[in-house]
């Protein structure tokens, strides 16, 4: 497994969320190797240079297509010719399908927390930019989909993260106000989508941030471990 392991400081927000929703790349699972696996085939497909995972790593977040976009580019804010995108993107779907969790892992207390998460009787999801398809089946090859209702990809809807429809309508689904709930996740996207629906959040510090300063962003809590989520809600 990844991520940290030894005891951080307890986090001094509390809620008593009924509903908590998990955002899945960076902050359930270390999908980078992967991703980045997959963008690497599909560059060496079109006779173009590898990235390298600790650079790419920084590009994760707002979907696969932007990823790809990234790659091809070297530049986070780079923008690939539209007949190039559309073939370079069929070439990543296919890459990444047909190696979807060879070196994904799940970080420290992914498992356990989301289980404890549904024994107390709370109503736990999965919101995510990472397209739909793809995210089901990580989450099924994973252990994690047992835990989870429902599931939300960031194709799935009309709009994604940071628009805050996604969270609305699962919080709308589970009967709650967005402020009964509670969003945990790894990016400034999972930040704005919570602030633009009221929806409590709490970031972890291990994911993919995009250099961003987490604390400076203002969310409800920085934490270092998933193990903090069942503090934070059984503390309330």
């Amino acid at each position: 497994m990844s991520g940290l392991t030894s005891d951080p400081p307890e986090p001094s927000f509390r809620t008593p969320a009924l509903g908590i929703l998990f955002d899945l790349d960076g902050t359930l699972v270390d999908s980078a190797p992967d991703l980045v696996g997959a963008c690497n085939d599909m560059l060496n497909a079109l006779g173009r240079p590898p990235v390298a995972l600790e650079t790419a790593r920084g590009w994760i977040g707002n979907g696969a297509r932007r990823l790809v976009e990234r790659a091809l580019t070297g530049d986070f804010d780079g923008e690939a010719p539209a007949e190039l995108m559309e073939t370079a993107y069929s070439l990543f779907e296919k890459c990444y399908q047909e190696n979807l969790h060879r070196d994904s892992v799940l970080y420290a207390g992914a498992d356990e927390t989301l289980a404890q998460c549904q024994a107390t009787g709370r109503r736990v999801g999965c919101v995510t930019n990472k397209p739909g398809g793809f995210t089901r089946l990580l989450l099924e090859a994973m252990g994690l989909s047992r835990y989870l209702d429902p599931i939300v990809g960031g194709d799935d809807l009309p709009k994604k993260k940071p628009d805050p429809l996604p969270l609305q309508r699962v919080a709308g689904q589970w009967g709650l106000a967005p402020e009964e709930c509670l969003l945990v996740g790894d990016s400034v996207s999972d930040f704005r989508a919570a602030r633009a629906c009221g929806m409590p959040v709490v970031l972890v510090s291990y994911g993919y941030s995009q250099g961003l300063d987490l604390f400076e962003l203002g969310p409800d809590a920085v934490i270092d471990s998933l193990a903090q989520v069942l503090k934070i809600i059984d503390s309330a």
